[in-house]
């Protein structure tokens, strides 16, 4: 199970997680990773798209404590629903919904872990990290550590 933070412009127009300019780069990635993503269900910690206008465009507004909160008791049921071998967060506002506020994925990203939510976790950045690197080469070493977090959550999930 991928738990992403929320949908993006393109994600809440669409009515599916992850289908915007990150979730290209997510589908190459698993790709790269060996998983198929018809095999893993995906998801977002926070089930509305959260934004403020500029111009005639939406753009993405990071969620606050309460709205994590409030949209906690459907990731509950979602987990209880689909009981995955392996959770993976994508990104700093997945895992601290999973582990807690103090949770830095900068430092434990890649690792094997457990919580209360579910009993295998692996936390990794969230693909739209890759889109702001600053340059070619930056996003090309991110995007190697990323495929090997996910590599590392397919080895665990087995």
């Amino acid at each position: 199970m991928l738990l992403g933070e929320q949908p993006g412009d393109q994600e809440d127009l669409a009515g599916k997680p992850f289908v915007g300019p990150a979730g290209r780069i997510l589908d190459r990635a698993l790709e790269d990773a060996g998983i198929d993503r018809k095999q893993v269900y995906v998801t977002n910690t926070v089930k509305h798209f959260k934004w403020e206008p500029r111009g005639k465009r939406r753009i993405h507004k990071k969620p606050n404590s309460r709205e994590i909160a409030a949209c906690r008791p459907w990731l509950e049921a979602e987990l209880q629903a689909v009981r995955p071998n392996l959770l993976v967060c994508l990104g700093a506002t997945a895992a601290q919904a999973v582990f807690g506020p103090s949770f830095r994925v900068t430092r434990e990203r890649g690792k094997l872990l457990g919580s209360e939510l579910a009993s295998k976790v692996v936390a990794t950045v969230h693909p739209s990290s890759l889109l702001r690197q600053p340059d070619e080469e930056s996003r090309a070493r991110e995007y190697e550590l990323f495929v090997g977090d996910l590599r590392t959550a397919l080895k665990a999930a087995r």
